[in-house]
């Protein structure tokens, strides 16, 4: 044997060892969700009760097991009902589609629909319930409609004298991740159901405190709440971290990086002016349009030295969606540390250096029958009047800063996790 094929032996077993340790650290930090805890404490906070459960296709065990099948086959625990929020109990309805009451074939437990005429369940739904159960992942972002469907589940809960508990998830923006200004009066929708920052740093079951405590039911009262806290959980934890496996919380969140895109993409594209990677392979991963010259886009976003990214030129073709079948041009997204990035900024700053490279396109004049949904998901219109006069971050960047910290130090009184 040579020396240099020595030592290159000798690098490759180093390496080898590197990354077994850290598949070694990753598997010892494993996390257990609420459903997990749930069944190790022989469902103690069920047993006896008849249950409704809040549930989609992230609804699941450590081992893959659905938390539907798990309750359904519990001792002294009746599985009565089943609710399903966007995309169904089980996830197989499409991103937007209205889903309609049915019958789970796994079970024959009925199906309640809270994406279709109704999104609270109603007296009829919750009829002969004791207790409703809350088990989904979400990605932390306040126009991700979960916590909306799980916060006026809650409120129907309060109004029937039902108990509620939240089978707790990691949020994979971590949490101390806090971007956005709060929603304002006049903006609430489903999208925006509560006055929370875009990004909020809370777990599902902190949100439900929060909401809980804060007031924001409807009726103005208060459910009978408790949260399956998780174990092993920390607010500093990527999701890879947690040993836990990611199941797409949506068809265009295939993965738990799929949030930070999310943020960073998912405003701009309400106003269906450029691609966000919707329709293709990295969804809210791009920034696109067929009239935009990706070479000069990368070379203008990467002088701005954005901390924790960098842009590489692309040139893609949705297949399907509105842009299906066209030939986009733009950037692609790469997160150094998506910790160090003002995630929700990104879009702005590419919307500015668009305005820099193409001063003739107006894009807010192209999108301005979807200026609503935009003000809905921002949480107010006055983020787009401000950024509409000059298109500068700096004329929005106060706005958006300006409920962080104070929201920070409200939320933390209800922290499960260190």
């Amino acid at each position: 044997m040579t020396k240099s094929s020595g030592l290159i032996i000798l690098l490759l077993l180093i390496g080898f060892s590197f990354e077994a340790c850290a598949q070694e650290k990753i598997s010892q930090t494993r996390v257990k969700t609420g459903i997990d805890v749930l069944v190790e404490n022989d469902f103690s906070e069920l047993k006896g009760k008849r249950v409704g459960l809040i549930t989609n296709a992230t609804g699941l065990s450590y081992n893959l097991k659905p938390t539907i099948d798990i309750l359904f086959e519990a001792d002294e625990v009746e599985l009565v009902a089943l609710y399903g929020p966007e995309h169904g109990a089980r996830g197989e309805i499409a991103a937007g589609d209205k889903v309609d009451d049915y019958t789970d074939e796994v079970t024959g437990v009925p199906v309640y629909s809270l994406y279709g005429r109704t999104r609270k369940p109603t007296k009829e739904m919750l009829s002969g319930v004791d207790v409703l159960v809350y088990d989904i992942q979400d990605i932390g972002v306040r126009s991700y409609t979960y916590i909306s469907t799980m916060g006026l589940a809650m409120e129907a809960a309060a109004e029937e004298g039902i108990e509620f508990v939240v089978l707790d998830r990691p949020n994979p923006l971590g949490g101390n991740k806090i971007e956005g200004n709060l929603a304002e009066e006049g903006y609430f929708s489903f999208v925006s159901q509560y006055p929370v920052p875009y990004v909020y740093g809370l777990t599902p079951g902190e949100v439900a405190k929060m909401i809980n405590n804060e007031g924001w039911l409807g009726n103005g009262k208060k459910v009978s709440l408790s949260v399956v806290e998780m174990e092993g959980w920390d607010r500093s934890m990527t999701f890879e971290e947690t040993g836990l496996h990611w199941i797409p919380t949506s068809p265009h969140i295939p993965n738990a990086n799929s949030a930070y895109f999310y943020v960073a993409t998912g405003i701009m594209g309400e106003l269906g002016v450029f691609s966000e990677g919707v329709g293709y392979t990295l969804p809210f991963q791009l920034f696109g349009a067929e009239w935009i010259e990706e070479r000069a886009l990368a070379e203008k976003m990467n002088a701005l030295e954005i901390p924790g990214v960098e842009f590489r030129p692309i040139v893609f073709k949705p297949f399907y969606g509105r842009d299906q079948g066209k030939t986009l041009h733009g950037v692609q997204i790469h997160f150094n540390d998506y910790t160090k990035a003002e995630l929700m900024l990104l879009q702005y700053y590419f919307m500015q250096v668009h305005k820099e490279l193409y001063p003739d396109t107006d894009i807010f004049k192209l999108g301005e029958n979807r200026w609503s949904m935009f003000d809905k998901v921002s949480g107010s219109n006055e983020v787009r009047k401000r950024f509409m006069e000059s298109y500068k971050v700096d004329d929005i960047r106060d706005y958006l800063n300006k409920d962080v910290e104070s929201f920070r130090k409200k939320s933390q009184q209800y922290y499960l996790y260190d």
